[in-house]
């Protein structure tokens, strides 16, 4: 059953994409958005952390962005370094937190992803997000969650197919929401 909102969301402690150590009990008080990507590889997977990447500076201070890919620590550093992430990335190799978030696989969304979002898969190739190799699994699903700073699911996004997250608008509307509550 899926994690829904008004959850506490489950810690998660995995290594960092520079090596480090990462755990989201650092965060408490600080609102954050959980983002569950397939393996490092993914072109969809990378053209998301380019447009986050691209939009950070919008939010960065009312909002912590944490990625998480199905993915060995050495594929992540070397498929998703490249975007020099201001955030943390972490490498969940054995799948420990997608079975915790009870992150869904799906061959139907995959094949939903590959054809409805052909041309987004295009342009993210085109970027040089090629995947030349698969490691983790092909069926995972992304999900987004938007947590806030006492550790609790205010959304739970599941995509519905490879290339769905939770749209940057709810994104930047819930770092808003999210300022004005420490402000007060």
């Amino acid at each position: 059953m899926r994690l829904q909102a008004g959850q506490t969301a489950p810690a998660i402690s995995l290594p960092n994409i520079d090596g480090s150590a990462f755990d989201t009990r650092t965060l408490a008080g600080r609102a954050y958005m959980l983002s569950f990507y397939r393996f490092a590889g993914c072109p969809f997977c990378n053209l998301r952390m380019h447009r986050l990447v691209s939009s950070y500076a919008e939010f960065r201070d009312n909002l912590e962005l944490v990625a998480v890919f199905d993915s060995s620590l050495e594929n992540l550093q070397r498929h998703v370094a490249k975007h020099e992430a201001p955030f943390s990335a972490l490498a969940d190799e054995s799948n420990q937190y997608y079975k915790a978030y009870r992150i869904e696989r799906s061959l139907v969304g995959v094949l939903r992803g590959m054809i409805f979002r052909f041309p987004t898969l295009i342009k993210s190739m085109l970027m040089g997000n090629l995947p030349t190799t698969i490691r983790g699994s092909m069926t995972t699903m992304p999900a987004d969650f938007l947590i806030d700073g006492d550790g609790v699911i205010v959304k739970a996004y599941y995509g519905k197919d490879e290339g769905d997250h939770l749209p940057m608008s709810e994104v930047i509307a819930f770092a808003m929401r999210s300022v004005s509550k420490t402000a007060t």
